[in-house]
């Protein structure tokens, strides 16, 4: 079994905010497994979506990914995800597939930037880089006041119950 990562001070708010994506990640599943309507899914995740990971996105961008500089292998393929989970994001057709793919890239992404890129950059990073970094970026709180909780109700026969 892995050792937990220690993680900086600085850098704890952007993990929680992570753990906050895994979350949104295991809603998408949820609600595709449980045969929610898309369009449900689908609002909640854009409303999730503006709300706080374009918010993370640039903060990553702007603040963190230039201690490791903008020709790293690892920032580019964080760059390049980036766009890619936000194209998905922009997709409104074929909306089971897109979201399954939003569920299965933004977990994949959020994983690599935890194991891979954030170690890297904890390696580098001077205490002043990651002092600035705690004072610019506070963590958003997680308010989650959305009012359909869609991944909390069991789709009709779901349980194996109502057959």
């Amino acid at each position: 079994m892995p050792k937990p990562i220690k993680r900086q001070a600085a850098l704890r708010p952007l993990s929680r905010e992570h753990h906050h994506g895994l979350l949104l990640c295991w809603k998408i599943k949820t609600g595709l497994k449980n045969q929610v309507e898309p369009e449900r899914i689908k609002r909640y995740a854009d409303w999730f979506f503006e709300q706080h990971l374009t918010a993370h996105f640039d903060i990553e961008e702007r603040q963190l990914f230039p201690i490791l500089g903008a020709g790293n292998a690892l920032v580019q393929q964080a760059v390049f995800e980036h766009r890619r989970i936000e194209e998905l994001f922009r997709s409104t057709t074929d909306l089971p597939v897109i979201l399954e793919l939003i569920a299965l890239e933004l977990d994949h992404h959020i994983r690599f930037e935890e194991r891979v890129l954030f170690n890297e950059i904890q390696q580098v990073a001077s205490d002043e880089q990651l002092r600035l970094l705690e004072e610019i970026h506070r963590e958003v709180p997680d308010s989650d006041h959305w009012n359909d909780k869609f991944w909390e109700h069991a789709a009709p026969g779901a349980n194996g119950l109502d057959a």
